[in-house]
């Protein structure tokens, strides 16, 4: 254990422990699980899991915080980016965010499109936890006027009617439970997680199947090269069926995904030889991802690649591919803020203002650690924002 990081009161420990004796109990039951369901039941089991019980996750009250929870700049920009898509679609399209946090997203953006004339049919949040929806319905129901939120759609599972609209996704694809892999002897491993001779978690690399194969030997291809004996990272196998379930019904319209990533030559570095796994905790990070079941975030960075390959799978072509800094400029960042800066008299709340866009933008913060992609799907080109097309970096790709 890190004695760096704080240690949980009492309830949060009875909690982890309550989580970690339902993993043993499989491990025993069953034998050794793989690290992606070891990581799914930390974050999701019902109740237990990190993202479905009542503790904070956001903010300066949890373990990390968003780029929406930083202000409204980022999801005004989104929004902006959304605008002409909605316009060509017409007003029977709706909008999607997977995962809305603590709502913060929703509320800016709803109201931001809404300001444009160009308000959703329906926004709809894809929100499987529902201590997180009903967190999202109480801030909404008291930030939004009543003709807003009455457009408010809450799902606990993909869309299965086609639909027109656009799609949102910031920070979703890295809280997929991750395949762990590593390479020895000409052979692919898939790491898993079993109890030692006292009873603790602990990692064991077994042949992998098919699959996790497949996938790997795919990288491989592409990179034009064969991964190092021992060298370990992440992948995400099930990524082309995710997108398929999530976006696949939607018949005309636009997706953005932010979140921290990079090229899959960028992800796959020689000398990143142990991943990109990570685990957030009262906003800190290390790398013990065994530690505290259900108190802590799991989280991998993303291969954009394989998120481009992923939407092609399902019928989207990417639209742009960019570093956040450069999709929030193109979308009408330094208009907002000098918009705000001149409506703000206090000082104070001038500086927060200024943070917010440093932490939005500069390099070491989220300006390139983050990126963002967009994909469209059945419509005019020309219904795309023209300065994000302009910024396009996809041939990095």
């Amino acid at each position: 254990m890190n004695a760096k990081l704080p240690e949980p009161a009492a309830e949060e420990r009875a909690h982890s422990d309550h989580l970690a004796g339902l993993l043993r109990e499989e491990i025993a039951a069953h034998g050794p699980i793989p690290f992606s369901r070891f990581m799914e039941r930390c974050l999701y089991t019902p109740g237990l899991g990190y993202y479905s019980a009542g503790k904070a996750k956001f903010g300066a009250e949890g373990d990390f915080v968003t780029a929406p929870e930083l202000g409204t700049l980022f999801a005004r920009c989104v929004a902006r980016a959304f605008e002409p898509v909605l316009a060509s679609l017409g007003p029977d399209a709706d909008f999607l965010e997977l995962g809305g946090g603590t709502g913060a997203f929703a509320e800016a953006a709803l109201l931001a499109l809404d300001a444009a004339g160009r308000a959703p049919r329906r926004f709809m949040i894809l929100e499987p936890s529902a201590d997180l929806r009903e967190r999202q319905r109480e801030r909404l129901r008291a930030a939004l006027p009543a003709e807003l939120f009455a457009r408010m759609v809450w799902l606990d599972g993909p869309l299965e009617t086609e639909w027109d609209g656009v799609l949102f996704a910031n920070e979703v694809i890295d809280a997929l439970p991750t395949t762990r892999f590593t390479t020895r002897d000409g052979e692919v491993y898939e790491e898993y997680v079993i109890l030692d001779g006292e009873g603790r978690f602990a990692r064991s690399d077994r042949p992998a199947d098919t699959l996790v194969g497949g996938a790997v030997r795919h990288v491989e291809r592409d990179l034009g090269r064969d991964f190092e004996a021992g060298y370990r990272s992440e992948i995400l196998p099930q990524l082309p069926y995710w997108m398929q379930a999530v976006a696949g019904t939607l018949r005309r319209g636009a997706m953005i995904f932010a979140d921290y990533g990079y090229t899959r030559g960028e992800f796959y570095l020689p000398e990143r030889t142990d991943g990109t796994l990570r685990a957030f905790y009262r906003h800190r990070t290390h790398g013990d991802a065994l530690r505290l079941p259900g108190l802590q975030d799991l989280t991998a960075s993303v291969d954009f690649t394989a998120l481009a390959e992923a939407g092609n799978s399902a019928g989207f072509g990417v639209a742009a591919y960019m570093p956040q800094a450069q999709f929030l400029l193109a979308t009408g960042m330094q208009e907002f803020f000098e918009k705000d800066y001149l409506e703000r008299e206090d000082e104070a709340a001038r500086y927060r203002l200024a943070q917010e866009v440093k932490k939005l933008t500069l390099p070491e913060q989220m300006g390139e650690r983050f990126q963002v992609m967009m994909f469209a799907k059945g419509i005019d080109p020309a219904a795309l924002p023209a300065d994000v097309m302009a910024a396009d970096q996809g041939s990095r790709l």
